[in-house]
């Protein structure tokens, strides 16, 4: 994709996002700020900026289901089909949370918002930083998600640590959102 991040870009995103930093990066649809899932002082910062109640949850994407699994109680194999099926892809899946997830990432639900991510700059990001990241429209809640970079800093100025520069994936609508027990559609894609 043209203008992707270059190697070098995408190592400083992952070291500031290892040093605590929160960051933010274009998503298949909208420009996303994120952090290390397991940095609760990272998160807390990702809600303030978005105005986000902590009892929502959150989403984690990533390159691959290996990075989501850690985060997830386990699979069967016709279950990980399932999901192997839509991803990578614009789906997001509402899954059960494994017992020791931080409360800060699954809200007051039992289940955790997860996504492999098809877009090519998120996916390298996920694999410079070696892991799942939370990810969050890049906007205060009940305004427009960020379609830019210069809205990201308009939105937030100097509260991110880290723009990663490169383009959006093209999808005019957040991805869709399904319940993983159910299969029903929470959200239309």
């Amino acid at each position: 994709m043209a203008g992707d991040p270059s190697p070098f870009q995408l190592r400083q995103a992952a070291r500031c996002l290892n040093a605590g930093g929160v960051i933010a990066y274009p998503t298949e649809g909208v420009w996303g700020i994120g952090c290390d899932p397991l940095n609760g002082e990272a998160v807390t910062r990702v809600l303030k900026l978005k105005g986000r109640a902590a009892a929502k949850g959150l989403i984690l994407i990533a390159a691959a289901l290996e990075q989501l699994l850690p985060y997830l109680a386990p699979l069967a194999a016709g279950e990980r089909a399932r999901l192997e099926a839509t991803w990578p892809g614009p789906v997001t899946w509402l899954i059960p949370a494994a017992p020791d997830t931080p409360p800060w990432l699954s809200g007051e639900h039992a289940t955790l918002a997860v996504r492999v991510t098809a877009h090519p700059p998120a996916a390298a990001l996920c694999r410079a930083f070696g892991g799942a990241l939370v990810s969050t429209s890049a906007n205060p809640s009940g305004l427009p998600p960020a379609q830019s970079a210069l809205a990201v800093r308009r939105y937030f100025g100097d509260a991110v640590d880290f723009i990663l520069e490169g383009p959006l994936g093209g999808r005019k609508r957040p991805s869709e959102i399904r319940d993983f027990a159910s299969g029903a559609v929470i959200r239309p894609g």
